[in-house]
């Protein structure tokens, strides 16, 4: 019986009763031919599929015969559609290592023998299958649809190794904080089963299930069968991974040993894991079994209850006619199908999947030979969950493709319409739905009409075209061509020369001007002339026109523009108002009374052979969406989970949705002690056993923190030790204080030499201005004057290329509103330089400053903060030799290592604009760069792997997996819109290569290279040192900056 319900969970071929036995083969056999005519013609259509079969009695050598007839008539058709499918993604991606099937038949012919071997070729693949795998005929029909109806991850079949999360080393990045979610972390491209893992846990009543099961007590010395043998201890492994979500101090938890028991029994006899798709079935098998030996002991003598089958399963009623017979059956039902392709909506989808076949002879009395079947929900489970079929197989490559097509489904979904309780209403509805939607087809073709017009290629909405005839009529008319009326003698300025006669009106030899003629006369050129002469009408006029004919046709045009126009109007009121009779056709409340609340939507991104999951799950509680990506759980938002699952707009979609009955809040709701009343949550959810094995987890994780802690404590205290004996070493040799780089050097650099001259200026202005001649009241004028001069460089506008803040410290300061005691320091700082004792004066004048410094309380200038300040200007003036660097090395199309640079300038000038908006550069343009780098990167490695030389493809694939991939999670993070539609462009330019044949060694690369290329996750998991930089003078770094700013602009310029 589970055997069967799980083939209708695939297939929806619903099977009739015993006693329908026959009309059962019959409906099968029919199945079994459709599938190898199908794939021997290629032909899709249903329709036509079954007329063939019915035209050649089931012959599948005459019907493969009418099919190929049937084509050859329209060979312009078929080959068109034939490129619409094979063709890839984008032309400026090419064939990689294509080779010519030498295998391939050419059924579009007129020869007999091609048609004969491709009958034989079907069957002797079947037959060889059989032998090889003891699977009959009409099991591998099933395994086909099967293939036909599954759009998930095959990049694992040929990978030889996975890529694993990397823990950070640090525990306290790895530490839950508060009562955030906990994620899985990925232990091998297990995305999928984190996906379906938390959308399930986050169902508490099952969540509940799991955790209070407790396995038979028979079983608990020795399981008897292998299925206990495989599921109590899954079961084991599932309730402690609920238990650690549940309670763990981490931030995720490692999910290995129940992904370990899951991929040993998914395993065939070839070592190949299966998809997503049949993981969730699995899944939901072995928790059904488990709960199932729990029930039968539970309930001895009772029909037990399984609390899975009550969760996820429901009933339908299939009423069909086949050959004029009517039957009905009963069905069971949980995960059900929907094809996505041709449908814009989740209610289409639902309808077309509710319908098969020819139907009309379901509702009338007469007997009838049309076949078709009708479904009806007599009962459904609290959880529904739909699997959205995003894919098609393309019989040219053999392979199956994603589709991209958008879909919509509601937050909401009302399943009234689909319950067999209301059946006879619905079908009033559909066929009510019917007739107005064939009414709109027709007002639609009408309204088409007046907006297209016309005959030619070029169609016009009509009121355009007679607005235009009527400014056409009304314009000046004129009384020549528009040829006679230019003044060929005469230059556009308008001054008369000598007659030109053109050639094509000459009646002897060409006349030689005579030679006293002393110049040349222009002629005006009117095709090349860019000026038009001045008695040209501007625009087209009738040439001749009366005031009576002029009145009768303005008359006629204004009066079947305003009749056009009118009619526009009235079409698209009348096609506007049958949307909305559509729209609210099942609104009445009557029909809202079965409401499903959508809970979760699983999401693949990426090609139909490889790519990654992950889930938004609904928090009632919280009242927003959450993001389920791996470790990373976030917030999110209804609009982003729109963008990501709709399809259409990336290469990202969902693939299953899980709704749940709006009615029966105990799905989602908390569980209450019995006792006091209160919600349990955390560790009180959990049984005792499970509170023990978190428990020591939690200790374990604890003390990991506790030897983390104390050994960065013992680190600190031996860089604190190492400092000390360095400060004493320099008290003991009385080694001058040494103020930083950009403010005073041991020896008189470039830096230092400009600060003292400017300092020097300064006290020499301040001398000739002062009275008071004291060092003290000259040091206070000298720093006035200086602080003014920085102050004015701080409040101008900088020409392009110049940046003040590079030029000094105090600069910077000001712009960014350092404290008043910060500026003051500093400035004391720049005054009290050593290298400014070169006269009485400056000594004088330094060692009053000195003296100043050491007057400075602590609590009058928090050291603390002075040093912030100043790290943070070195950190400002690193960023930028990071920026320079880079840009200089993308100019020079070094673009590997301009990388690293461009990635490190930004981040470090994105921790500066943190903290304030005049703290680092320009954002958007080291954005630009670093995101154009990439797309350089990607495009040099991807031109690599298309040239197919080993060395080649390996450089390029190396560049993509130690340069570019690293990366993508920095452009992820932030969620602009350039920077995803820059990662979107280099998934798409590999995802592409997953449609072109190429040899075996090459898609083993490219289908273990692709899953780390589509990891939507913003964690960073490793990443590349920070470049070493050089030590620039102020005047050195302004150049340069000043160099680099200018080659920008005259590369943006030349648009380059």
């Amino acid at each position: 019986m589970k055997n069967k319900r799980k083939i209708v969970q695939y297939f929806l071929i619903f099977f009739p009763k015993k006693k329908e036995r026959n009309i059962f083969q019959s409906l099968f056999h029919q199945q079994t031919l459709l599938n190898q005519l199908r794939e021997v013609t290629g032909t899709t259509d249903v329709q036509l599929l079954q007329q063939a079969l019915q035209v050649s009695n089931g012959d599948l050598g005459e019907a493969v015969a009418f099919l190929t007839e049937k084509n050859a008539k329209v060979p312009q058709q078929d080959e068109a559609t034939y490129y619409q499918t094979s063709q890839v993604a984008s032309d400026r991606y090419i064939s990689v290592g294509s080779q010519a099937d030498t295998n391939v038949i050419d059924l579009t012919g007129d020869d007999k023998d091609d048609l004969q071997r491709a009958i034989a070729l079907s069957l002797e693949e079947s037959s060889r299958a059989f032998r090889e795998t003891g699977i009959t005929d009409e099991e591998q029909a099933i395994s086909r649809v099967l293939e036909a109806s599954i759009a998930e991850n095959k990049a694992s079949l040929k990978r030889t190794h996975t890529e694993v999360w990397s823990d950070s080393p640090n525990p306290h990045d790895r530490k839950r904080i508060d009562n955030c979610p906990v994620g899985l972390k990925n232990v091998g491209n297990t995305c999928w089963f984190s996906a379906v893992i938390q959308s399930l846990f986050n169902l508490l009543e099952f969540q509940r299930l799991v955790l209070n099961y407790s396995p038979p007590a028979r079983v608990h010395d020795l399981p008897r069968n292998q299925k206990e043998h495989r599921n109590l201890p899954f079961m084991q492994e599932l309730r402690n991974l609920f238990s650690l979500m549940v309670g763990s101090k981490r931030k995720y938890v490692d999910p290995s040993r129940a992904v370990e028991i899951l991929k040993d029994a998914f395993k065939s006899s070839e070592s190949q894991q299966q998809d997503v798709s049949e993981f969730t079935h699995k899944l939901l098998d072995w928790l059904e079994d488990a709960f199932q030996m729990k029930a039968e002991e539970d309930r001895e003598g009772e029909k037990p209850k399984n609390p899975m089958v009550e969760l996820f399963y429901g009933r339908f009623l299939a009423v069909g006619v086949l050959e004029g017979k009517k039957f009905e059956n009963t069905e069971m039902f949980g995960q059900y199908p929907l094809q996505v392709n041709g449908f814009k909506d989740l209610h289409e989808c639902l309808e077309a999947a509710m319908i098969e076949g020819e139907i009309e002879s379901l509702h009338s009395a007469e007997n009838s030979a049309r076949s078709g079947q009708e479904h009806w929900f007599t009962e459904l489970p609290p959880v529904l969950t739909f699997e959205l079929s995003r894919f098609e197989f393309n019989q040219a490559l053999g392979r199956p493709e994603k589709i991209h097509n958008k879909l919509e489904f509601p937050s909401m979904l009302y399943m009234d319409r689909y319950m067999d309780r209301n059946r006879e209403v619905t079908r009033i509805k559909r066929e009510e739905i019917r007739r107005l939607k064939e009414h709109l087809t027709l007002l639609q073709q009408r309204l088409e009409r007046y907006l297209s017009y016309g005959s030619g290629p070029k169609r016009f909405p009509l009121a355009d075209v007679l607005q235009y005839a009527m400014e056409f009529a009304s314009s000046k008319p004129v009384c020549t061509s528009p040829v006679e009326d230019i003044d060929t003698s005469a230059p556009p300025g308008g001054t008369t020369g000598q007659q030109f006669i053109p050639p094509w009106q000459a009646s002897g030899p060409p006349t030689v001007p005579p030679v006293a003629q002393s110049h040349r006369v222009p002629l005006h050129k009117p095709f090349t002339q860019s000026r038009l002469p001045p008695d040209l009408p501007m625009h087209p006029a009738p040439r001749h026109i009366t005031e009576e004919e002029l009145r009768v046709l303005e008359s006629c045009l204004h009066r079947w523009r305003s009749e056009v126009e009118n009619d526009t109007r009235d079409l698209q009121g009348s096609i506007t108002r049958i949307h909305r009779t559509v729209e609210v056709m099942y609104a009445d409340k009557s029909m809202m009374q079965v409401p499903y609340r959508l809970h979760a939507v699983l999401v693949h991104e990426g090609q139909a052979n490889a790519g990654h999951y992950w889930a938004y799950i609904y928090d009632p509680h919280q009242r927003c969406w959450m993001k389920y990506n791996d470790i990373s759980v976030t917030k999110s938002s209804w609009e982003e989970l729109v963008r990501d699952s709709f399809g259409g707009y990336r290469n990202a979609s969902a693939y299953c949705l899980m709704y749940i009955n709006d009615k029966k809040p105990f799905l989602i709701e908390e569980e209450f002690d019995k006792e006091t009343g209160q919600i349990l949550s955390g560790m009180d959810k959990l049984p005792p056993d499970l509170k023990q094995y978190v428990k020591e987890d939690n200790e374990m994780f604890d003390k990991e923190i506790e030897e983390w802690d104390v050994l960065q404590a013992r680190k600190a205290q031996q860089e604190k030790l190492a400092l000390a004996t360095m400060q004493v070493r320099v008290v003991t040799q009385r080694a001058p204080q040494q103020d930083p780089e950009y403010m005073e050097q041991p020896s008189p650099t470039h830096d230092s030499k400009r600060l003292q001259e400017d300092t020097e200026r300064a006290i020499s202005r301040a001398t000739a201005e002062q009275e008071e001649r004291s060092p003290e009241a000259l040091l206070n004028a000298a720093i006035k004057l200086e602080y003014s001069r920085l102050l004015r460089l701080a409040q101008d506008d900088a020409a392009p290329g110049i940046d003040f803040r590079l030029q000094h410290i105090i600069v910077y300061l000001i712009q960014n509103q350092a404290p008043k005691k910060i500026l003051e320091r500093t400035l004391l700082t720049q005054f009290a330089d050593r290298n400014l004792a070169f006269d009485e004066r400056c000594k004088s004048i330094m060692n009053v400053a000195r003296s100043k410094l050491d007057l400075i309380k602590p609590e009058e200038v928090n050291i603390d903060e002075y040093e912030m300040w100043h790290q943070d200007y070195r950190n400002f003036r690193e960023t930028t030799i990071f920026m320079i660097t880079g840009l200089e090395l993308f100019q020079k199309n070094n673009f590997v290592e301009a990388l690293m640079y461009l990635i490190y300038a930004y981040q470090y000038n994105k921790e500066l604009l943190l903290k304030g908006l005049y703290r680092g550069h320009n954002e958007e343009l080291l954005g630009h760069y670093r995101r154009q780098c990439l797309l350089k990167l990607n495009e040099q490695a991807a031109a690599m792997f298309e040239s197919t030389e080993e060395v080649e493809v390996t450089i390029g694939l190396g560049i993509m997996n130690e340069l570019v991939v690293p990366c993508i999670p920095l452009l992820l993070v932030h969620d602009t819109e350039r920077d995803l539609l820059a990662v979107e462009d280099m998934r798409n330019r590999w995802c592409s290569y997953l449609g072109q044949e190429m040899e075996a060694n090459l898609q083993e690369k490219l289908t273990d290279f692709l899953p780390k290329l589509l990891d939507c996750s913003t964690e960073i998991k490793s990443f590349h040192d920070p470049p070493k930089l050089p030590t620039y003078s102020t005047l050195e770094l302004c150049e340069r900056f000043s160099r680099t700013v200018a080659a920008l602009n005259k590369r943006h310029a030349e648009g380059r």
